[in-house]
């Protein structure tokens, strides 16, 4: 399994306090199955974020875990006016391995409603924005369809794997399965801090899907997609989303549909 949502680095922001720490969870990540992992602290207001120092860090943690997992490094992206600037700039300062993939976070409270237009310009820069936890987000819990949007946009989806085992509620469960069911979700990532109230584990949302879905299912969310994320690689084909139009509403063709498209 490749987790590419994951706060490993270690006095950067509220995920891993130490060195120790980062250790103890890339061991407990190998044994449950991870073979790869991006580090994405967080950029936002609160935690700056530093790619020289980001670099560093990942180095010197590299030399501890001897080859336990493959690391990479990516960011926990904050949407602030700031950041945005900045990335639309600097391409590839936030994205994962400095590829094309983007972990966006949204505010809990407030989504402002030029969001849409935020994700077409990223897109038009050559992003592929990805949606993280929205299972768990306050503001998408009181009001589900304007994820409808996003999704028609191209816009890609992260589900917490904790959020399908009741970790994060029951509203955060029972979206993360709705998801599930209409085809919404892209990517299953631990979004791990610690190794006790978020653990680096995905294998157990993997046997939830698994056994709900289908083990080809499970793969593609915790492999084959988080793979090509980690590697800027093509999106792969996916199945059919469903419920982003109704019967009497056209599907989008033509330019603006192929410059959504997941392909690169």
């Amino acid at each position: 399994m490749i987790d590419i949502h994951h706060h490993l680095l270690f006095g950067l922001d509220d995920g891993s306090t130490d060195i120790e720490t980062s250790v103890a969870m890339v061991k407990m990540a190998a044994e449950d199955g991870i073979t790869h992992i991006v580090c994405t602290p967080h950029a936002n207001h609160r935690y700056h974020f530093d790619p020289a120092v980001n670099r560093q860090l990942l180095e010197e943690l590299r030399q501890h875990v001897n080859g336990q997992v493959t690391l990479g490094l990516g960011c926990d992206f904050h949407l602030s006016f700031d950041n945005i600037e900045d990335c639309l700039e600097n391409r590839t300062k936030y994205t994962l391995n400095q590829k094309d993939y983007l972990l966006v976070e949204f505010a809990d409270l407030v989504i402002p409603p030029s969001m849409t237009e935020t994700f077409y310009e990223m897109k038009v820069a050559g992003l592929h924005p990805i949606i993280t936890h929205p299972e768990r987000n306050q503001t998408i819990q009181r009001h589900p369809r304007r994820m409808i949007d996003w999704l028609r946009g191209g816009c890609l989806v992260q589900v917490t794997a904790s959020s399908l085992t009741g970790r994060f509620g029951r509203t955060a469960q029972a979206m993360a399965f709705d998801y599930l069911d209409k085809n919404w979700v892209h990517f299953i990532a631990s979004d791990a801090h610690n190794l006790t109230s978020r653990p680096p584990v995905i294998s157990e949302a993997y046997k939830v899907i698994a056994n709900k879905y289908g083990k080809e299912t499970a793969e593609r969310l915790c492999v084959s997609n988080p793979r090509a994320a980690f590697e800027g690689a093509p999106f792969p084909s996916q199945p059919e989303m469903t419920g982003l139009y109704d019967d009497r509403e056209p599907r989008p063709k033509g330019l603006l549909s192929r410059l959504f498209s997941f392909a690169k």
